[in-house]
């Protein structure tokens, strides 16, 4: 009699537990996101920094029905907003939007409150641009060769602005230097949209700056264009040659954006970033916004962006060293 009340108990019991996971709460990663996600970019506006972060909020908008913040902390050549991001908590909440500085500040600075391949779980590799050399009208510089000859005939005798000290525009000009034998007065700003608004002031004279934050100076008049610093021609301006071909033999310097996370943010919140990160690179819509405004789309695997990382770390270290370049 027992052994035969048991059975119906113990089948309801096993229906109860085969239930039991449908009731519990949807893991973290499943649910994310359910509020507005943090884009920290460690610069401030005008650049191609914010585009990119610009093209992440629609993306979290569009696939996730979220919006995505843009939070601009500049300074000390974008360490301060990159430590701000890296200490913040891991839930996916907060992800930061950089660029080249992630692999130069490695080497740069003696001391870091973060380590860019430890501190950060890469997500993807958004897009690349190239970089642009732009004199004011002033110089009345036309070419490369004309602007070597200006240097060299007065050295140290011109300004050129940069994003900050240390900074990619900052190294692509060292790099320009230690090629050319050429010397310059370097003034750092706190991003590219301060740099390029003194120098189409006519404050400073030269710049290597990131493409798409040139174009609109370039197509009004208000800088001279001279050369791309990239291995291939800009599609926006094709008739404009690479450094390389204008006289700087061997000269490659492009800017990347990408998409980081804290180091400790869950694998599968990273893999969900980094799907809908490539699936809205592949939106004709959100496509089109990067390609005009001069960024190619990259996109990629959280693997493959981890090794470019690394890569990109060892080839900055070596430029770097060669240049003697030093944080202001």
């Amino acid at each position: 009699m027992p052994s035969t009340l048991f059975r119906p108990c113990a089948r309801a019991a096993l229906a109860a537990l085969l239930t039991l996971p449908a009731l519990l709460p949807a893991p973290a990663a499943a649910q994310y996101p359910t509020r507005p996600i943090r884009i920290i970019v460690p610069f401030a506006p005008g650049g191609g920094n914010d585009i990119a972060a610009r093209f992440v909020a629609q993306m979290f908008n569009e696939s996730f029905g979220q919006a995505g913040v843009v939070d601009n902390r500049p300074g000390a050549g974008s360490t301060l907003g990159t430590a701000i991001a890296a200490q913040a908590n891991p839930d996916g909440y907060t992800i930061l939007v950089s660029h080249n500085a992630m692999a130069i500040n490695a080497t740069l600075y003696d001391k870091l409150p973060y380590v860019a391949t430890r501190d950060f779980a890469q997500i993807a590799l958004i897009a690349e641009t190239t970089n642009v050399l732009v004199v004011h009208p002033s110089t009345g510089v036309k070419s490369v060769k004309e602007l070597l000859a200006l240097l060299r005939a007065k050295p140290g005798g011109y300004n050129y602005a940069s994003t900050g000290a240390g900074g990619t525009s900052h190294l692509a000009t060292e790099y320009f230097e230690q090629l050319t034998k050429t010397q310059m007065v370097h003034i750092p700003y706190k991003g590219t949209g301060p740099a390029l608004t003194d120098l189409v002031s006519g404050s400073t004279q030269f710049m290597i700056a990131a493409a798409p934050g040139t174009l609109g100076f370039i197509k009004g008049g208000r800088l001279i264009p001279l050369a791309t610093t990239g291995v291939k021609r800009w599609a926006q301006l094709p008739d404009l040659p690479t450094l390389s071909e204008a006289g700087v033999p061997g000269y490659q310097f492009d800017t990347w954006y990408g998409a980081h996370a804290p180091a400790k943010v869950s694998r599968e919140i990273v893999a969900r970033l980094n799907k809908e990160i490539n699936k809205a690179l592949q939106v004709p819509a959100l496509r089109a916004k990067l390609t005009e405004a001069g960024l190619d789309p990259v996109g990629g695997t959280p693997e493959e962006f981890t090794r470019f990382m690394r890569s990109e770390t060892e080839r900055m270290r070596k430029i770097i060293q060669a240049s003697g370049a030093k944080p202001e």
